[in-house]
């Protein structure tokens, strides 16, 4: 029985994620699919395990089927109701606050953990975990060059987390670049000279998500955090006193304040 609730539960919440459109802020769109094959497979091993629990209940005692039928509404309910009444909050500049950013000062280096435990979020996208480091580099350099074939770069919710991975394994390649893109503000206290322009990212999961994007100069207009602004700049490298490292920044040309997305994640795309 309690295997049967496990499983009608999981499909419960899955379906739940899916309907109520929360589905997309825990995994990668692009893996979505995988989410529906589970919900179908655990409403057959669910039907399963019914079936199995009856036939079993057959040779029990009918206080067992008592607690049985007492304790299932409970476990049942369970998975629900925390779909239901945790809420799911959109990452912003709230959250980057809270957890801060770093970036790995070693080569190689992947995510560091923060004193309360989770995840450090990075400005850079790292998929190289998922590559040997030969096949990591050969991915790379197909993904660039379309890039290198271009001196505007327009980058789109599609090909967000590719370009910023791109742009900081090869800045260099990038410098004098024109590039557009939208992401929401966030400013930092302790670096009063640059605003952060930024988007949450999902590489797979919410496990490995991420803020990622780049630092700004060059606007003499100031936005509130969490504003959301598309700009257009020139690609710049300059080194940065707080994170010790030259990186890449956007020195801006023209920004102008637009709407929040209604999906304000990017997703990595292979």
């Amino acid at each position: 029985m309690i295997r049967f609730l496990i499983l009608a539960g999981y499909f419960e919440l899955t379906m739940y994620l899916q309907l109520s459109g929360k589905l997309n802020q825990y995994i990668n769109v692009h893996y979505s699919y995988l989410a529906y094959l589970s919900m179908v497979l655990s409403f057959i091993l669910a039907i399963v395990q019914l079936v199995i629990w009856m036939k079993n209940m057959r040779l029990h005692s009918h206080l067992k089927g008592y607690w049985a039928k007492l304790t299932s509404p409970v476990i049942l309910v369970f998975p629900v109701a925390v779909g239901l009444l945790v809420p799911t909050v959109t990452l912003n500049s709230t959250t980057v606050s809270a957890k801060g950013y770093s970036f790995p000062l070693a080569a190689g280096s992947s995510r560091g953990t923060s004193a309360d435990g989770t995840t450090v979020q990075y400005l850079k996208p790292d998929t190289s975990a998922y590559f040997t480091s030969s096949a990591y580099e050969a991915e790379m350099q197909k993904e660039i060059q379309p890039y290198l074939k271009t001196d505007e770069i327009t980058i789109t919710t599609e090909n967000y987390m590719e370009v910023m991975e791109l742009i900081y394994l090869y800045p260099d390649k990038f410098v004098g670049k024109s590039v557009r893109y939208t992401g929401f503000i966030y400013n930092d206290q302790n670096q009063k000279d640059y605003q952060f322009l930024f988007r949450f990212g999902i590489i797979h999961c919410i496990a490995d998500s991420g803020v990622y994007g780049l630092s700004t100069t060059g606007s003499s207009q100031h936005f509130a955090n969490n504003t959301w602004v598309e700009a257009k700049g020139t690609i710049r490298i300059e080194y940065n006193q707080t994170l010790q490292q030259s990186l890449p920044i956007l020195n801006i040309e023209d920004c102008k304040e637009v709407s929040k997305p209604e999906n304000p994640y990017v997703y990595r795309v292979f």
